[in-house]
């Protein structure tokens, strides 16, 4: 059997566009090259898709805040076919090897919310991840919230603003139910994009326009106090938890600034400092959630965890970061699989779902 083709999508149209050039890179560093070879399509922040080459797809590797996609002239196009959609050059209408499965690595906007994997469902491709549902409805914390309160599963407390209603937001009705600080964040955003904590009206009016920059609804959330656990969730049918990791950040919150640009903004705990009876009800409830929300192959549940021991859900991450210092990855790792083996079980479950869908009736009469 040859080596199975593997498309790695990065980039994107996304305000991620940064984080996805650096997971990119990590995941061409990890995969088994005995096993893949491996086809890069970079999308530029226009969306135009593009093969790049892998010894000079990016410029400024090691600076995040300057790290950018090469530019190159193999632009690419998509043809749905009877049985794999197929990719061809554009110009010179040369047609590429046949994709096997497509790891898509593109965070946020119309790579974690169903977009992109409502296409690769139409080109009956295989691809790592979570599905077209459950994408949507995880990237969308609103509903998100909505399915998880429904399940019994705890929440933060807060409001949801439309962009027609802004002019309706009041600072003092929502002090009122929410108290102060408050969190103000795009509802359609992940990697703490347009997040801000605010404790004043002149905060709370700019951080609601910063957020209306990124997504047509608006989330303004109560502060909880309590610790910052993530857990790594893998699988389909029957998913596992990594042992839970701990952000202690060393700054207000975990900011975008914090996660991808300052080296110092935050301590990545792993394994958090648990003992086993909460290890194991963060791990149960992880895999709680991932169920709730349709999600298969990959997400990290990320958790607050009060004095109590009580824990509420913060968001979940279907497109999780795979930059060198990203939890999902790193919590596999001390889990005991490591990266290599990771992207190989990621694969498998793509191909496992894939089959499974295959099954299914595509017409009444045949």
């Amino acid at each position: 059997m040859g080596k199975i083709n593997v498309a790695i999508v990065f980039g994107g149209k996304s305000a991620e566009h940064e984080v996805s050039l650096q997971s990119a890179k990590n995941i061409i560093d990890a995969i088994d090259r005995e096993k893949y070879d491996v086809v890069l399509i970079g999308v530029d922040k226009d969306g135009c898709w593009q093969v790049n080459e892998e010894d000079s797809f990016l410029l400024n590797e090691h600076d995040p805040k300057a790290i950018s996609l090469k530019k190159t002239s193999s632009k690419i196009a998509i043809l749905p076919g009877e049985k794999q959609g197929q990719v061809f050059d554009y110009e010179t209408k040369e047609v590429l090897p046949q994709i096997d499965v497509v790891f898509p690595i593109i965070h946020g906007t119309l790579g974690e919310d169903g977009s992109m994997q409502g296409l690769l469902r139409t080109l009956n491709l295989p691809f790592v991840g979570v599905d077209l549902l459950g994408s949507a409805v995880s990237m969308d914390k609103d509903f998100a919230k909505r399915i998880l309160r429904d399940a019994g599963i705890a929440v933060a407390n807060g409001l949801v603003y439309k962009k027609f209603e802004q002019s309706n937001i009041d600072f003092n009705f929502v002090q009122s139910k929410l108290g102060l600080p408050l969190f103000v964040k795009p509802v359609n955003q992940g990697s703490s994009v347009g997040v801000n904590k605010v404790e004043t009206k002149a905060e709370f009016d700019q951080a609601i326009a910063e957020a209306y920059m990124y997504d047509d609804k608006v989330l303004i959330e109560e502060a909880i106090v309590g610790r910052e656990i993530e857990c790594a969730v893998l699988g389909n049918d029957e998913p596992i938890a990594s042992l839970p990791g701990e952000i202690l950040p060393q700054t207000d919150f975990y900011s975008y600034e914090s996660k991808y640009i300052d080296d110092s903004g935050a301590v990545l705990s792993a394994p958090a400092e648990l003992t086993d009876e909460q290890t194991e009800k963060v791990q149960n409830e992880a895999i709680r959630v991932f169920k709730t929300l349709d999600c298969e192959g990959m997400a990290r549940v990320d958790f607050f965890m009060k004095s109590d021991g009580t824990l509420i859900v913060n968001e979940v991450n279907t497109v999780p970061g795979f930059t060198k210092i990203s939890m999902y990855p790193r919590l596999w790792g001390i889990t005991g699989l490591p990266y290599p083996k990771l992207i190989d079980r990621l694969i498998e479950l793509a191909f496992e779902r894939h089959e499974r869908k295959q099954q299914l009736k595509s017409a009444v009469f045949e």
